[in-house]
């Protein structure tokens, strides 16, 4: 069953509190990791990570240590299993990648999922397992996990993800406008269906987020270079180009000072990076000259872009909500498309 990132987060929200472990699987870099963290954090839980892929079967069911007697030995719980049958409070064990582990370790945690014990320790009942791995697919080396694994998952969903929803976590944090108005002209970049065996890197949103880190740091000599070694070079030929365009395009700042009269662009990529840039310029105090300019976008047959300034807008500042000019343009046709999407 696919889930987009919201759903998924809904479901982690209704599932953690109900002690209902749940298996993420997806291709590798569309945020299963950090979408497993923000729906802990929210549900108030501590976040323990374990790797199983690094594991041997002895991190799950501890280490054997002989009695006084010699006669006898028990399992000593260390690492991760100490900590969890340790926890004072509620606390998400996350198994990331959990389909490379060893069939060893996918076995010895087949008690702990289902039985929430391994031998004679009893995890506490505020403790809740979430897991996540990518697909056979996706060349990452999953072979399989274990069917009576599997089983022991309340439920097994796969995230899916699209320009959407990987522009509200752009826009959501701070991403470079540039980076957003690029991927929302080239949506088709957001992902590579390729596979390689080359040591490489394609399309992803992981890696699209790591183009926005390198843009704060590496030299214009430089970028390509780089861009290439976190996209592949063909998708980065292609934002090089895109900022170009993005540099050329109408100050944003003199929009908002004049935009009863500011030029609306007429390629296609200069609209997208305009209205990205307004929108991260916007604030409950101008958001009257944005609403200006969104409503000459709309008269000039560009409603898809004054909706998404306008939606941009009021996910970075949600104040803006409040303003009389959003209000006013909700019983209008922006207002209206806003709405329906």
């Amino acid at each position: 069953m696919n889930l987009n990132p919201s759903q998924l987060q809904a479901l982690l929200a209704a599932c953690i509190p109900a002690r209902l472990p749940v298996l993420v699987t997806g291709a590798p870099g569309i945020g299963k990791s950090d979408i497993i963290a923000r729906a802990a954090a929210e549900a108030d839980h501590d976040l323990l990570i374990s790797h199983p892929v690094v594991e041997d079967p002895t991190d799950s069911k501890g280490l054997p240590f002989p009695a006084e007697d010699g006669a006898t030995a028990r399992f000593l719980p260390f690492g991760d299993l100490e900590r969890a049958l340790g926890a004072s409070k509620p606390t998400v064990w996350f198994l990331d990648d959990l389909g490379q582990a060893p069939t060893a370790v996918q076995a010895a945690k087949m008690q702990l999922v289902l039985a929430r014990r391994i031998g004679e320790h009893v995890l506490p009942d505020h403790v809740t397992f979430v897991a996540a791995t990518n697909r056979r697919v996706d060349n990452a080396g999953v072979s399989n996990i274990l069917d009576p694994l599997k089983s022991r998952f309340a439920t097994i969903v796969e995230l899916s993800t699209s320009i959407e929803d990987w522009t509200r976590w752009a826009v959501a944090t701070n991403q470079p406008p540039e980076l957003i108005a690029f991927l929302r002209f080239r949506p088709d970049l957001l992902q590579s269906k390729e596979r390689t065996r080359e040591i490489e890197n394609r399309e992803s949103p992981r890696t699209w987020g790591n183009i926005g880190k390198l843009l704060r740091v590496v030299p214009p000599s430089l970028e390509h270079q780089a861009f290439a070694g976190a996209v592949g070079e063909a998708a980065a030929t292609e934002f090089v180009s895109f900022r170009r365009l993005f540099r050329e395009m109408p100050s944003p700042d003199g929009v908002l000072t004049a935009p009863a009269t500011a030029p609306i662009p007429e390629n296609v990529a200069v609209q997208y990076a305009l209205v990205t840039a307004l929108a991260r310029l916007a604030n409950p105090n101008n958001f009257d000259r944005v609403m200006v300019y969104a409503t000459r976008l709309h008269e000039a047959g560009l409603g898809e872009f004054a909706v998404l300034l306008v939606r941009d807008a009021v996910e970075r500042e949600p104040g803006i909500v409040n303003t009389p000019s959003f209000i006013t343009a909700q019983g209008g046709p922006i207002g209206a498309h806003i709405r329906g999407g």
